[in-house]
């Protein structure tokens, strides 16, 4: 009798071990019994008690559906930028969009070249003035070998208006934006662009 009793017992788990289980908060897993998602039964003491096989069948169902999705490739945006502060500044703004993006930097243009060389970005945002090979010469590079068309070109820079006239006639077709960095226009530019991406590989 007692053993059957431990046997009945084990079959069951408290609402806090699920949760444990399933790797969700307390309250999910009470929203979930409230709305018959896991069947469970109420104690003498008022406390729910939920089948362990019910837990183990909702971790399968999860686990499919997680090898039956598909797997989002990641939208690389290489930006080429000297100042550290620009930097953190592109950093924080993408952690905030949620899109599948990785953000790689470079700080001068011979390193850009380089990254873009081994990583293959889908969108490059270059500074203009910077130390060793600034951006007008790396963008040129890019020209001459015939790569750019792999991916999008982008500029902002803190040029004057007369400067940024003059950028403009040496990078035909290449978006100028000037600082401080326009995050908006970008984020929407990049949205589109994801999803121009996303629809040429289904």
């Amino acid at each position: 009798m007692l053993q059957s009793m431990v046997k009945r017992t084990s079959e069951f788990i408290s609402t806090r071990k699920a949760a444990a289980t399933l790797g969700v908060s307390l309250s999910t897993v009470q929203l979930w019994v409230e709305s018959g998602k896991l069947p469970a039964w109420k104690t003498a003491g008022g406390h729910r008690r939920i089948p362990r096989a019910a837990v183990d069948s909702l971790i399968s169902e999860q686990q499919s559906a997680l090898r039956l999705a598909p797997i989002a490739e990641l939208f690389k945006v290489l930006v080429v930028e000297d100042d550290a502060v620009q930097l953190e500044l592109y950093k924080q703004k993408f952690s905030e969009w949620t899109l599948p993006l990785q953000l790689l930097t470079a700080s001068d243009g011979f390193e850009g070249l380089m990254k873009i060389g081994r990583f293959a970005p889908d969108l490059v945002i270059t500074d203009l003035r910077m130390p060793g090979m600034d951006g007008v010469k790396m963008i040129r590079h890019l020209r001459d070998q015939e790569v750019e068309n792999n991916f999008d070109i982008i500029v902002v820079t803190a040029l004057d208006a007369t400067e940024m006239e003059g950028a403009r006639t040496l990078l035909p077709g290449i978006p100028i934006y000037p600082k401080p960095v326009p995050f908006i226009a970008l984020r929407a530019l990049i949205e589109n662009k994801v999803q121009t991406v996303n629809l040429a590989k289904k």
